[in-house]
């Protein structure tokens, strides 16, 4: 496998992953030099310039894709209500699930969702919507999650022997109404980028 290959091989994994992927991880797959797979990710960089609306950054040995911060603006106006409405309708349908089939853990939410749903349960959680409630007994001692008292009084509930049809529930916290009212009226949803250096920051203390 040539240099150019292998820089084209990495461009293509960066790409459809998303998120960084560690360097030593990319070279055992590929059955390459760790040292080759560094020269490639130095010539990805010489190929998105600062100029390129795409750049390549590395961090604790992890490379990744990311977009230009010079376009973050024209960017943003783009790409921010589609992110927005994508995240609020996952919140959505998360706090849904949650409510009516408490205590619940993640995996079981993403297996109802048949998607990701740890972004959901991070704005879920901010917004005090709903809490960790225990662990369940099973392998890993998953989280179990379970919805909070904020969740009653935002909906006017006095218990949960009072949630309507879950249709109904899911008109009662749409996101955005005609009226400017709704669930979500007072929470900034955050960039995932954002969220996702706090969390590796976390990690890094905890480590320390």
């Amino acid at each position: 496998m040539n240099k150019q290959t292998l820089s084209e091989i990495i461009e293509g994994i960066l790409f459809v992953n998303g998120n960084g992927v560690e360097l030593k991880f990319i070279a055992e797959k590929l059955d390459v030099k760790l040292d080759d797979v560094k020269k490639a990710v130095e010539e990805l960089k010489k190929k998105h310039t600062e100029e390129s609306g795409i750049q390549v950054i590395t961090y604790k040995d992890k490379v990744q894709l990311t977009s230009n911060p010079k376009y973050s603006e024209q960017i943003s106006l783009v790409l921010n209500p589609i992110k927005e409405k994508a995240l609020t309708k996952a919140a959505l349908e998360t706090v849904a699930i949650i409510a009516y089939q408490q205590p619940i853990t993640k995996a079981e939410i993403e297996l109802v969702r048949g998607s990701s749903s740890d972004y959901a349960i991070q704005i879920l959680l901010s917004h005090n919507m709903i809490e960790v409630v225990g662990r369940k007994d099973a392998v890993g001692k998953p989280l179990l999650f379970g919805t909070t008292d904020e969740f009653l009084k935002r909906f006017e509930l006095q218990s949960l022997d009072d949630l309507p049809k879950y249709e109904e529930l899911l008109e009662q916290i749409q996101v955005i109404k005609k009226d400017g009212n709704g669930l979500y009226r007072e929470f900034e949803v955050r960039d995932f980028d954002e969220v996702q250096k706090e969390q590796e920051n976390e990690n890094k203390e905890q480590e320390n």
